[in-house]
């Protein structure tokens, strides 16, 4: 039987493009499934201030009545305006090893986004690089971290056959932590702290945390002005993303520095790992999904480490190092070894230096493809 795409322009058509990776990776054991709600969310005006500055197409396909694919279209204005070029984005591709399927939704969406008048096309990205990103084509063995992705080995074939070719790489790291660290550690952190003024702030409370809540996206916006994939998130962006994810901080595993006039020099955002706990609650938080992630936050076993930011002027003054030294602090009280990172740009060769005083292994690689149209 023909395949047949359709733009989801419904409450079916959206189901079956949300759900379609459960059925899809029912048998893979290492894919954590995110949570239905959130990602029905993510992909309406109503609840995504992304939409204020992302034109978007979403489409499905079809094989024998049943949903065998599915990839969406974003023309992000804030990321055209800052690259000064029209290029466009895929999004969400997910589908059955059959190069017919593949083929039919990247022309659906390539056809729509040359129309638009965008010159090339560049994926997997979302709506900004908070937002899913990049095609995992290395570490399939390994489970990811919640903020990161799992797909399909068979992707990264599907995309070649398409004429796409790499942008850039995301790799990822597996850290193990000492059960001490080296007197020398302790003795750099205390030489930073005093020639710099610097100053660090633990939490053991979300009110504790919340002055820092803006500030710590006001520093994202300027960190990460320079790297692949990012742009200034507008106010509403910075809200709609404190909604979703400050609520399930653990504060001990916040991390803070300031600087000598007390202005936020540096951030740490880690999280107990909620993989485990996610793929039990399976999508849903009723009836049990909400007791399985709360019983990972109190009780940790491993850490995502899912954010670290620091002022572009102090980037290579060892910031990022106190950082890591406080966390591995609480991480010992916790018993914690292991911390997953979450994607780091390949030639983000800074922050991948945050990694040489620990014992570490990269074994996880992730792609973003492009093609011009």
């Amino acid at each position: 039987m023909a395949i047949e795409i359709k733009e989801v322009i419904d409450n079916k058509t959206l189901n079956d493009f949300v759900k379609l990776p459960y059925s899809l990776y029912k048998n893979e054991a290492n894919w954590v499934p995110p949570m239905i709600q959130e990602e029905k969310d993510a992909l309406v005006p109503e609840k995504n201030p992304a939409f204020d500055f992302c034109k978007v197409k979403l489409w499905v396909a079809y094989k024998n009545g049943k949903c065998v694919g599915r990839i969406g279209g974003i023309i992000n204005s804030l990321w055209i305006e800052k690259k000064g070029q029209s290029i466009g984005r895929f999004t969400r591709p997910e589908f059955i090893d059959d190069k017919t399927v593949s083929k039919l939704l990247f022309e659906t969406a390539e056809k729509w986004l040359k129309a638009e008048g965008m010159v090339e096309v560049q994926g997997p990205l979302g709506f900004s690089n908070l937002d899913h990103q990049g095609c995992l084509i290395e570490g399939h063995d390994w489970l990811p971290s919640v903020a990161s992705d799992y797909h399909m080995a068979y992707y990264q074939e599907h995309f070649n056959a398409l004429g796409y070719e790499k942008e850039i790489d995301w790799l990822e790291f597996r850290i193990t932590f000492p059960d001490a660290l080296p007197e020398k550690a302790f003795k750099v952190a205390d030489m930073l702290t005093r020639r710099y003024g610097l100053k660090a702030l633990n939490f053991t409370s979300g009110k504790e945390l919340e002055p820092y809540k803006q500030k710590v996206f006001a520093l994202f916006n300027k960190a990460f002005s320079e790297l692949f994939g990012t742009f200034e998130l507008p106010d509403k962006m910075v809200q709609f993303y404190i909604k979703k994810y400050f609520p399930i901080l653990n504060p001990r595993y916040v991390k803070i520095i300031l600087d000598k006039e007390d202005e936020l020099a540096g951030f740490l955002i880690a999280l107990p790992s909620l993989s485990k706990a996610m793929q039990k609650a399976k999508g849903k938080l009723w009836p049990l999904g909400w007791w399985h992630i709360m019983k990972a936050l109190k009780h940790p076993k491993e850490m995502d480490l899912m954010l670290t930011g620091v002022k572009p002027e102090l980037q290579k003054m060892g910031v990022a190092a106190l950082l890591m030294n406080d966390l591995w602090k609480t991480a010992k009280e916790d018993g914690v070894k292991y911390v997953e990172t979450t994607g780091m740009l390949e030639n983000n060769h800074v922050a991948i230096q945050m990694w040489k005083s620990f014992e570490h292994i990269q074994h996880k690689r992730k792609r973003c493809y492009k093609k011009a149209l």
